[in-house]
């Protein structure tokens, strides 16, 4: 059955809450390492304990998937700033950090020469909703162990 250190292979389809399909492992089977934050934290704890040929409807908060809404990560900049590219909605945009590293947001539309972008994740403050089966279950070697992820036929490769 499935407990810290598993490596699980399931297959799932996600929903929000009207029932629109936003992501499915459409006959690939999804492979994580149970535990260690490869999937978001709500599903992982109601995850435990299933065992192989499981079928579950498992309903995630926002809170334990990617985080509430946060307004104060809408913003807008000129449209001057694009450059030669016509900034059109739902168009997802790179940004460089202050600090380092990267965000990226998506457009949500253009006001007057404003462009307005939001940096939330695109499912933040959504319930989701996972139809998942559980294919198989094993303990996780050292080394995946060590690298925090599953290897081998449908895991991450070095």
């Amino acid at each position: 059955m499935i407990k810290e250190n598993s490596v699980v292979t399931m297959s799932y389809t996600l929903r929000d809450d009207a029932g629109n399909v936003l992501d499915q492992s459409n006959g690939q089977p999804f492979e994580f390492l149970q535990g260690h934050g490869n999937i978001i934290p709500g599903l992982e704890k109601q995850l435990m304990g299933l065992n192989v040929g499981d079928k579950r409807n498992v309903q995630v908060q926002a809170e334990e998937a990617y985080g509430v809404y946060n307004p104060e990560l809408r913003f807008s900049m000129n449209a001057e700033q694009f450059g030669e590219t016509k900034p059109e909605p739902g168009m997802m945009v790179q940004f460089g950090a202050p600090e380092g590293g990267s965000f990226m947001a998506s457009v949500i539309g253009t006001e007057d020469n404003l462009v307005i972008l939001d940096a939330n994740h695109p499912l933040a403050g959504k319930t989701l909703h996972f139809d998942v089966e559980i294919q198989n279950i094993r303990e996780a070697s050292a080394e995946e162990l060590q690298h925090g992820h599953p290897h081998g036929p449908h895991g991450h490769h070095h």
